[in-house]
């Protein structure tokens, strides 16, 4: 294993050190919890809070999305683990500045249930805590059963508009509000060329033959729709927009915010070249880029591959998106 490790046990803590020390000016650890980063200012001031977490390993999501009009505070889990329930609960006390706690995660088992046991800790210490989960992966279930997909790079997009939403002195109800509609109006699917090695295994926890891709793979090594003979860019590009158009089925002249993530050793030469053929494709559908991000959003530790991500625009999420806000992971000016 050619890692970058002291002890793989405690990696998650060496990273979240070296997190905070890089990114002083925005975020602080938290004084109740090592795996809790916060906002340097929060709580903020007559504003609803804005809380995720979820496991490591998916850099720079999620602690990545702390910062001005983003998320004010993160519990990190361990490598493709959920936070504990008190993680959540710390995150939650950090957050809250009296307005409540919006808490915008991805659908995934362990993350529900942890959540749901923080937001009863939390009612017993009269904080109030909502909660939206993204469920944006195509793959992950099909679409008369939507609501049982995971989330990949939804969550980003509900972070920046549900943290705009707050800023801009919105309730805790309209915050969710806005939040659930990104929901609805966001896609996603994933191609992996390659598997991951978890560091403290030592080696990869799935496999795929090389000359092969695995298209709708999940971000742990998740079993996707089909294992194919590798394509072309153009092939892959064509494959992963269709599926998530057809499933989005926005009208033509649609706006829309892509973005088009590596999933951690995915070279970002290769990710502009699938850009330009996701663009040209969707050109074909009558739809309009309003805002291209190309890089790494959501990734998956050191796998090979690539997550589109497709959100439909309305003249609120549009506002919304457009707020400036500055974070690690995502600077919008």
């Amino acid at each position: 294993m050619q890692k970058f490790v002291n002890n793989p046990d405690f990696i998650v803590e060496d990273m979240i050190n070296g997190y905070v020390k890089a990114h002083s000016d925005l975020i602080a650890h938290s004084e109740r919890n090592s795996h809790v980063v916060k906002y340097k200012n929060a709580p903020v001031k007559d504003k609803v809070g804005i809380v995720t977490g979820g496991g490591s390993g998916h850099e720079p999501a999620f602690l990545g999305y702390i910062g001005e009009n983003m998320a004010d505070a993160v519990a990190v889990g361990e490598v493709f683990s959920s936070p504990p329930a008190q993680a959540f609960f710390d995150a939650f006390v950090e957050a809250d500045a009296g307005k409540g706690v919006a808490c915008l995660f991805g659908n995934y088992a362990g993350d529900n249930m942890n959540v749901k046991m923080a937001v009863m800790m939390a009612e017993d210490e009269d904080i109030e805590v909502k909660y939206v989960v993204a469920t944006d992966d195509v793959a992950s279930a099909p679409k008369e059963n939507k609501e049982k997909r995971h989330g990949i790079a939804g969550g980003p997009l509900m972070w920046k508009i549900g943290g705009a939403k707050a800023s801009k002195g919105g309730t805790l109800n309209e915050v969710i509000e806005v939040a659930k509609k990104v929901v609805d109006n966001t896609r996603s699917i994933c191609v992996g060329l390659s598997p991951c090695v978890i560091p403290a295994v030592g080696k990869p926890n799935f496999s795929i033959e090389d000359g092969t891709m695995e298209f709708g793979v999940g971000h742990h090594g998740e079993t996707g729709i089909k294992v194919e003979k590798l394509k072309t860019a153009k092939e892959i590009a064509e494959e992963m927009t269709h599926t998530v158009v057809k499933d989005l089925e926005c009208p033509e002249n649609t706006e829309l915010v892509v973005i088009l993530s590596g999933l951690g050793s995915t070279p970002i030469m290769e990710l502009y070249v699938l850009y330009d053929e996701v663009y040209n494709i969707l050109s074909q559908y009558g739809l309009k880029v309003h805002k291209a991000l190309v890089g790494n959003y959501v990734t998956s530790l050191d796998m090979n591959g690539a997550a589109l991500t497709i959100m439909s625009l309305d003249d609120e999420l549009k506002e919304l998106f457009d707020m400036p806000s500055n974070s690690p992971g995502l600077i919008i000016k």
